[in-house]
């Protein structure tokens, strides 16, 4: 009789993902700096009648609510870490966060656009001096808090020759994309109010404003483009997909791939269940050995249907 103690033997942590305590140190400090600059320069936008500031401020309002999601993101992924109803870890936690940052990123850059040609329209007076000095304080609390949040955008080489991944923390790079949009807007802001103070173009502080949205939009659409990808798991594209292939029908056991799911399970780290079809003696453990190769692959489960000529197929 087989015990519980015995299947010890075949089983194994789901915990694909160890966790950034770093990133999530640093993200709830920018949370706190976004937010203390997002209530001056939006009070200041408002007092002093500029767009681009105004732009700045409400465009901060949304990445001090995106830093705040980030911030959960890595406390809810560390608490459920273990909890046996996430399949394959919590990792995917930090994903759909993300997501829900790019999400804000698209709404924010609408209210920009939207006041900004109401701005270009309807101009009303600016307070250049003190707008200004308020616009150099938000772009240095965005060039602080992009500092704090820049990932090291690293390389890995895997022990083969085949593949070579990029690995970064996707919840940590929505959070620095939404702090670099910020500065973006920021140094948009600036100019404007520089170029209407000195030479009356009084026109340019809407249009940054106009351009600042349009900024936002491209970075939230490349943002929900992958972050997406990883929640819907479209990873059948990847290189690995068809490295897999390659390692299979290049053993010196034949089989041909009849079926393959992939799937990413941490940030460098995928699952992959694999049907195979062979006409020789051979187990699922052989296959696993021969995939060894690819460290990337953490879950790997394989069925073997066996083909015998004028029979019907069996498989394990």
């Amino acid at each position: 009789m087989l015990l519980n103690k015995d299947l010890a033997n075949w089983q194994h942590s789901h915990l694909f993902n160890e966790g950034n305590p770093i990133a999530e140190k640093k993200t709830k400090l920018a949370v706190l700096l976004t937010f203390i600059t997002m209530l001056v320069e939006i009070i200041g936008g408002y007092v002093f009648n500029s767009m681009a500031l105004l732009a700045d401020g409400w465009h901060m309002s949304s990445h001090a609510l995106a830093l705040g999601l980030a911030a959960l993101a890595y406390s809810f992924a560390r608490k459920y870490a273990f909890d046996r109803r996430f399949t394959f870890g919590s990792w995917k936690i930090e994903i759909l966060s993300s997501f829900t940052s790019a999400i804000l990123l698209v709404l924010i850059a609408l209210l920009m656009f939207g006041n900004s040609i109401e701005r270009l329209i309807k101009p009303t007076e600016i307070h250049y001096n003190q707008a200004i000095i308020i616009a150099f304080i938000g772009l240095l609390v965005n060039l602080a808090c992009a500092w704090l949040l820049k990932d090291g955008h690293h390389h890995h080489h895997g022990s083969h020759s085949i593949t070579h991944e990029h690995h970064h923390d996707m919840n940590l790079r929505a959070a620095y994309i939404h702090v670099i949009t910020d500065a973006a807007t920021s140094v948009l802001a600036i100019i404007a109010l520089l170029s209407g103070k000195f030479f009356g173009a009084a026109w340019l502080d809407p249009l940054m404003g106009i351009i600042g949205a349009c900024l936002v939009s491209i970075w939230a659409y490349g943002l929900i483009c992958d972050s997406g990808k990883i929640l819907l798991d479209a990873e059948m594209s990847s290189p690995l997909a068809q490295e897999i292939k390659q390692v299979i029908e290049h053993s010196p056991i034949q089989a041909k791939v009849c079926d393959l799911h992939l799937w990413r399970v941490g940030k460098e780290k995928f699952a992959c269940i694999i049907g195979l079809v062979t006409s020789e003696n051979t187990s699922p453990d052989y296959f696993r050995n021969q995939l060894s190769i690819h460290k990337e692959l953490v879950h790997i489960t394989i069925e073997i249907n066996r083909y015998q000529p004028n029979k019907e197929f069996t498989s394990y």
